[in-house]
C-alpha cells in the first residue's frame, strides 16, 4: 500500500443491534484488477437501512453509492488512473472490506466510471449508482427488457412504461428509455409531472388517480406491451400490468414480483431484477443465494464504457442533490429520514470530503 495511504480508515459498520456505527477499521487491500477509491461524496440509497435493519451482517461496511479519487491501482489495471475522478457502486452491508460509506473504498476497475472534467461534482457523481445501474440492466439487459441501448435509438415509435417516475430509478429509466428513442409514460405525485416532463417523458399520469390505467392505454393507443415497475408494490405491480395492451407483454420489477399481479394477466411476464448481480459476485441476499453472474456483470462494464459521452453530452442528468451534514457521522440521519419517507425527487448525499 503507498505511503499516502493509512492503515485505518473510519467507517459505517452495521452492528448487532440493527443499528450503525462509526468505526476506524483497517484500509481495504486490493486484488489485482482493482482499485482503492479515496472517496469525498456518497448517495444514499434504501437498500442500504434494509441491509442495517432487515439483514444486518454484524461487522461489515455499508452503503453503495460513491464518487471520489482513485488512490491506488491494482497490477493489471491500465485504466483509470491514480488520481481520476470516478463514481461507481458495490454491494454495502455484505463484506468486512468492501462498502462505500467509508473514506476509502475498493472495487473492480471495469465497474467504475470516469467522470469527465468539467461536467459532474463528486455529490452529482455519486447519484448515479444504485438506481443508475438499475435502471440500465432493468431496461437494457438481453434478459430483462432488452430495450435498444444508447447511443442507438429504436427505429420505430414504441411506448415503454415507467411506473414511478420520480424515484431514483424512474428518473434515471425515464432518461434512458428517452435517449433511446421510446415514447415514455410514467406514473408520478401531481407535483412531479413537470420534473418527469423535463427528464424526457412524453406522458405522465397521478399513480393515486382510480383510472391511471384505463388513461394509460388512451394515452398509448393499447400499445404498450413492457414495463419496468420501479417502485414493486403490490398495487403498482396491479396498475401495470393493468396498462399494457392486449397481447404478450414483459415486466421489470426491482423488488419480488407479487402473485396476484402475475394472475391478472398469463401472457405478461413479470421478472424481477436485482442490480448486486452486476458485481459479478456470489452473495446471500436474505434466505435466498445468488450465484455469480458473469453475464451481468459483463453487461454493466461494457455499458459503463458508454457513461462519460452521455455525460459530456448532458444527455444524462444526475439526481437533484439533498446535501446532507455531518458527514459520514450525519449518515444515520439521513437514513432516518428516508425511512420516514420526507423525501421526493431527490437524492440524499453526504459529503466525506467537503468540496465546497
Amino acid at each position: 500500500m503507498s505511503p499516502d495511504i493509512p492503515q485505518t480508515m473510519k467507517a459505517l459498520v452495521t452492528q448487532a443491534d440493527r443499528t450503525a456505527k462509526v468505526q476506524d477499521i483497517p484500509v481495504p487491500n486490493i486484488d489485482d484488477d482493482e482499485v482503492l477509491v479515496r472517496t469525498v461524496a456518497l448517495a444514499q440509497n434504501p437498500t442500504d437501512w434494509k441491509f442495517i435493519k432487515n439483514i444486518t451482517n454484524v461487522g461489515t461496511i455499508c452503503g453503495c453509492d460513491w464518487s471520489g479519487y482513485v488512490a491506488q491501482v491494482g497490477k493489471n489495471v491500465s485504466s483509470p488512473s491514480v488520481g481520476d475522478h470516478v463514481a461507481g457502486f458495490v454491494q454495502g452491508g455484505t463484506y468486512t472490506d468492501r462498502g462505500a460509506y467509508a473514506e476509502y473504498v475498493k472495487t473492480p476497475a471495469e465497474l467504475v466510471w470516469k467522470v469527465p472534467d468539467q461536467t459532474l461534482s463528486h455529490e452529482e457523481a455519486a447519484t448515479m449508482g444504485c438506481s443508475f445501474w438499475t435502471a440500465a440492466q432493468a431496461l437494457f439487459h438481453p434478459t430483462r427488457l432488452a430495450l435498444v441501448e444508447p447511443p442507438a435509438k429504436v427505429d420505430k415509435e414504441e411506448w415503454v412504461m415507467i411506473y414511478g417516475g420520480s424515484g431514483s430509478v424512474g428518473m434515471f429509466a425515464i432518461q434512458l428509455a428517452h435517449i433511446a428513442g421510446y415514447k415514455v409514460v410514467t406514473t408520478a405525485s401531481p407535483r412531479n409531472f413537470d420534473l418527469c416532463k423535463s427528464l424526457g417523458a412524453d406522458a405522465v399520469f397521478d399513480y393515486k388517480d382510480p383510472d391511471v390505467a384505463d388513461k394509460i392505454k388512451e394515452a398509448t393507443k393499447s400499445s404498450l406491451h413492457k414495463a419496468l415497475d420501479a417502485i414493486s408494490e403490490k398495487s403498482s405491480q396491479t396498475i401495470t400490468v393493468k396498462s399494457l395492451g392486449s397481447g404478450p407483454g414483459k415486466i421489470v420489477t426491482i423488488l419480488p414480483p407479487q402473485g396476484e399481479a402475475r394472475e391478472l394477466r398469463k401472457d405478461v411476464e413479470i421478472e424481477g431484477t436485482l442490480i448486486y448481480t452486476s458485481l459479478g459476485r456470489e452473495f446471500n441476499f436474505g434466505p435466498t443465494k445468488y450465484p455469480v453472474s458473469l453475464e451481468d456483470r459483463s453487461h454493466m462494464a461494457e455499458f459503463l464504457k458508454k457513461v462519460p459521452e452521455l455525460v459530456v453530452a448532458r444527455k444524462i442528468r444526475p439526481n437533484r442533490v439533498k446535501l446532507w451534514e455531518g458527514g459520514l457521522d450525519g449518515i444515520n440521519g439521513g437514513l432516518h429520514y428516508m425511512i420516514e419517507g420526507k423525501h421526493s425527487g431527490e437524492k440524499i448525499v453526504h459529503q466525506v470530503i467537503k468540496t465546497a
